[in-house]
């Protein structure tokens, strides 16, 4: 059994520690106390060395905690193990930010958290509603900026499960539990390692909203990852500005109205490459000579492109009496057919007989 260091001190992150049993010649070890997080929960595993070694995952194995080394581990009796601090910071950041976030969705709106994600870049929470608006999101945020700027105390405590009260969410784990809390605001059974006040979350921000299912999943960043997203976001503004010739507080004005601009001007070029397509159409048509049965055919090769781009000149010439349209591009391998109704050509069939008599 692995004595777990962080249950009781989320911020060591220097330890010694016995060997207890390896495997996997030396990369798998168990120790008898250690500070590494295991994936767990939703959140993510520690990262540091160990006796030296880089340890690239931790791993809850029932109850003791395999460390998985880069290398193999020279025999020792005893070793130091150091947990990478930036890590695990960020990752009491977002854990104790998402706690903060369930209740407060929980009490201002009554939505429960279904699940919850926290990856490398951004985490993500599955709360119990079909729908959320703008209003309902700034809201949430607002609300849980004022939580950090509180400062409120986090605390960890361990409670037997048949005599604790007050969770957010009921636990079905029975003897004794590890409990969360925020000051006047949330308690919640986790293993999870946490910061100490709610000022260390460092700002939230809330982005995207996604339905699932019939619930929202909203992306969520605490900390350092908050500030990183929005210098990004703010550098993309920046950018978009300058490309418009304008301040960044009018891009958002400015950019639907120069969408609308486009879809007038790409309406405007369609009508005009319709008119051009009949032209040409017509003078085509009058150039080739017809067929016996009075069909005249007009094929079009192009060595790149697509077939789609001469679907103008193909509805123009064959809105003409008998008449066949082929466009052949070379790459990448495209045709598009076309006739008009009294050609006497069933298109569709005469497609597929060419294409699968070549295995198309």
């Amino acid at each position: 059994m692995t004595e777990r260091l962080y249950y009781t001190d989320a911020y060591l992150t220097r330890f010694d520690a016995r060997v207890v049993d390896t495997a996997d010649d030396g990369r798998r070890v168990f120790l008898d106390r250690t500070a590494f997080y295991p994936t767990s929960g939703g959140q993510p595993n520690d990262a540091g060395t160990l006796g030296g070694i880089a340890v690239t995952d931790v791993v809850d194995d029932g109850d003791r905690v395999a460390h998985i080394l880069a290398d193999r581990l020279a025999p020792a009796p005893q070793l130091q193990g150091v947990v990478e601090w930036t890590r695990r910071f960020d990752h009491m950041q977002q854990h104790t930010g998402q706690h903060l976030l369930s209740a407060v969705f929980a009490d201002v709106f009554g939505w429960d958290t279904l699940s919850v994600h926290f990856g490398a870049d951004y985490a993500t929470l599955d709360i119990a509603t079909e729908s959320i608006t703008p209003s309902q999101v700034l809201r949430a945020e607002t609300t849980a900026n004022e939580v950090v700027t509180d400062n409120r105390s986090v605390q960890v405590s361990f409670e037997e499960a048949a005599l604790v009260r007050g969770l957010r969410k009921p636990s079905d784990r029975e003897g004794a539990l590890r409990v969360v809390s925020i000051d006047a605001l949330d308690r919640s059974a986790c293993g999870g390692t946490h910061v100490r006040t709610t000022g260390e979350i460092g700002p939230i921000l809330l982005r995207r909203q996604e339905k699932i299912r019939k619930a929202t999943r909203i992306e969520f960043l605490c900390g350092a990852r908050a500030v990183r997203r929005a210098r990004s976001d703010y550098d993309a503004l920046v950018r978009m500005a300058q490309g418009l010739s304008c301040n960044i507080d009018e891009v958002a004005v400015l950019v639907p109205a120069q969408r609308e601009q486009l879809r007038a001007m790409e309406s405007a070029l369609g009508r005009l490459e319709d008119t051009v397509a009949g032209f040409r159409a017509r003078e085509q048509y009058a150039s080739l000579p017809p067929d016996a049965s009075g069909v005249r055919r007009w094929i079009e090769r192009r060595e790149t492109g697509k077939a789609d781009v001469s679907r103008a000149a193909a509805l123009a010439f064959c809105a003409l009496p008998k008449a066949v349209y082929l466009a052949v591009v070379t790459d990448p391998p495209a045709l598009l057919v076309a006739s008009s109704t009294d050609s006497g050509l069933d298109v569709a069939r005469a497609l597929k007989e060419a294409l699968g008599a070549v295995g198309g």
